[in-house]
């Protein structure tokens, strides 16, 4: 089946936290020169969810607070498939295991490589911290869901990007205080600042900021907050 990527698709990325409390940083990569979405910039791991996510088996839930944020002006079947794919781009992208131990019994395509470690996927230590969805205009639009991660959680070995697709390049750990230092996104930016401040809460967050952009304004909301924050567009 072919993909309308004029469409808006639904999608996950995954911020990965590391040494929160003493020295944070953050996992990124550097988007190729020739991608048709944010070339050259450096930005999470993250793709488009696809439909195999939506069966995928989880071996723990993600948090119900969490859970229950993703349903907010969203279908109510949609976050296990969002959940799937922010831990299945993650493990492309970056080669890292967000699982526990376990044996599947025919896993999709997609999700043979995984669970080919020996691992199912955890949802659990996934936390919903962002929404935002691309503006108008752009040659791909997605309705992205920002999952933060302490690398603590993280089964595999967090300095190992050996099994990584060749997608994202000069995978490092960034120190936050450093990481404006390189070229990125708009959005990029904006979720850095919510995580920063969020590096030594371990919990959920109260509620999620929404980046709403459609076809004739730009709003600022928080699923399960009060909103519109601003208009402004950018």
């Amino acid at each position: 089946m072919s993909i309308d990527k004029t469409a808006i698709r639904n999608a996950s990325t995954v911020i990965v936290l590391r040494d929160r409390f003493n020295d944070p940083h953050v996992l990124m990569g550097q988007r190729g020169s020739k991608a048709a979405f944010m070339p050259d910039k450096f930005v999470f791991p993250g793709g488009a969810v696809d439909d195999a996510d939506r069966a995928v088996p989880l071996v723990t839930p993600l948090p119900d607070l969490c859970a229950g944020r993703l349903c907010d002006d969203a279908p109510p079947d949609l976050a296990h498939a969002l959940a799937a794919a922010a831990i299945r781009e993650l493990w492309e992208e970056t080669g890292l295991v967000l699982g526990a131990k376990g044996l599947w019994t025919s896993p999709p395509p997609d999700w043979q490589t995984f669970a080919a470690t020996g691992h199912m996927p955890a949802a659990h230590p996934l936390q919903f911290v962002f929404r935002a969805v691309t503006p108008p205009g752009r040659p791909r639009r997605f309705d992205a869901r920002f999952f933060l991660v302490d690398a603590d959680d993280l089964a595999s070995d967090p300095d190992d990007f050996s099994a990584a697709c060749d997608e994202l390049s000069h995978l490092q750990w960034i120190p936050l205080p450093r990481v404006r230092e390189f070229d990125l996104p708009f959005i990029t930016e904006v979720v850095l600042a919510e995580v920063a401040a969020r590096a030594k809460e371990t919990a959920p967050p109260a509620s999620v900021p929404f980046f709403k952009n459609n076809e004739e304004e730009s709003l600022f909301l928080r699923l399960k907050g009060i909103g519109p924050v601003t208009g402004r567009s950018h």
